[in-house]
């Protein structure tokens, strides 16, 4: 792939996108190292966590908020147990999972996405059919899962939405995950692991209609709960990083939002996600989503391209009111009670403390 193709790409794989912090690392890194493993779990909790090495290089946090779980997820994927990512929309599961199998495996692309409709295939294997016709059942006509190749080459496989997936299609991964072989019994043979092979699993816990693992699975994952950024402080900085970088990417004509704007809409979704306002003196009703961090980025998001293509430029209230309305109602009918409520309640109290412009912004969707 060309150097041309590969900066058009809107979002890179995080191997490709960190190449140089994860290489770095790599060139220092003297610690024990699991079989397979690009880097040691110390170096690859440093990619993740951040931090300056002693020759000043400096690698980028890619994860905001307690270390302690990012060393038991790392720990974790360095035993023969699997490790599943559980938390609320928004908190930053895949994005967690895609850069610890970047700085394990050196390939986050080995993927199933869980959907209601995910088959057996999907995690074990298919058939080259035209091979099959031809010339029978053979290894050459197995079409290998994303999970199959992990095994084959020692690497970690990513399970998306696990708790999407039927009952019957994840519990074929139960003879993966505690023998370390894919049976393949119509050609009466197997594939054994290779070292290094393990699998991350994220799920929604706020889900509707999900599917519960079972308890012979749940035996075989550790569970890492990631919850929501613990302060606002974290949050904003969270969001701050993740819109500079989207921004980028995307090529909109807009300059960095300005902190003061990022801490009004993370404001925002704390007050209305928790049901009580930062400063714990008025209590509010909570809309139906979830008001996660990944829809504030969103929102600024959207507010950045209104500003850069029929703006100033400049991201302004004006530019995010829309965006803060479709992320607050989601039911027209419950949410929009929250919604009047909270722009005549709290946001009208702070007029005279800089928030003048968003409320009457927000004001203009009130009915």
């Amino acid at each position: 792939m060309s150097t041309e193709t590969i900066t058009a790409i809107i979002r890179q794989h995080a191997e490709i996108q960190y190449k140089e912090e994860l290489d770095r690392l790599a060139s220092i890194d003297d610690r024990p190292r699991p079989s397979n493993w690009r880097l040691s779990p110390w170096a690859v909790s440093t990619y993740i966590m951040g931090g300056r090495l002693e020759d000043g290089f400096e690698i980028t946090a890619k994860y905001i908020g307690n270390k302690r779980l990012i060393e038991i997820a790392i720990a974790t994927l360095a035993t023969d147990r699997a490790l599943l990512l559980l938390g609320v929309p928004g908190t930053a599961k895949t994005w967690l999972a895609e850069h610890l199998a970047a700085a394990i495996s050196g390939d986050s692309t080995l993927v199933v996405q869980g959907t209601a409709g995910t088959a057996e295939e999907s995690i074990r294997y298919g058939w080259n059919y035209a091979k099959l016709l031809s010339a029978g059942p053979s290894p050459e006509a197995i079409v290998p899962s994303p999970v199959m190749t992990a095994m084959q080459t020692g690497k970690l496989a990513r399970l998306e939405e696990f708790t999407r997936i039927p009952l019957d299609v994840q519990d074929a991964l139960i003879s993966m995950l505690s023998e370390k072989t894919l049976p393949v019994p119509e050609l009466n043979i197997e594939y054994q692991a290779l070292k290094g092979f393990n699998i991350i699993a994220t799920a929604n816990d706020r889900d509707r209609g999900v599917n519960e693992l079972s308890s012979a699975l749940k035996r075989r994952f550790n569970t890492v709960v990631l919850p929501t950024p613990a302060t606002l402080e974290d949050e904003v900085a969270i969001v701050s990083a993740r819109t500079k970088s989207l921004g980028a990417a995307l090529d909109l004509p807009c300059a960095p939002p300005a902190a003061a704007e990022i801490e009004r809409v993370v404001t925002i979704f704390r007050e209305l996600r928790a049901g009580v306002t930062q400063d714990g003196r008025n209590k509010v009703k909570s809309p139906s989503g979830t008001m996660s961090t990944a829809e504030a980025i969103s929102v600024i998001n959207n507010g950045m391209s209104l500003a850069g293509h029929f703006g100033d430029g400049q991201l302004r209230a004006a530019d995010l009111g829309a965006g803060l309305v479709g992320a607050i109602i989601k039911d027209p009918v419950q949410d929009k009670i929250v919604y009047n409520e909270y722009v005549e309640t709290v946001l009208k109290d702070r007029e005279e403390d800089g928030w003048k412009d968003i409320y009457r912004t927000m004001k203009k969707f009130v009915q």
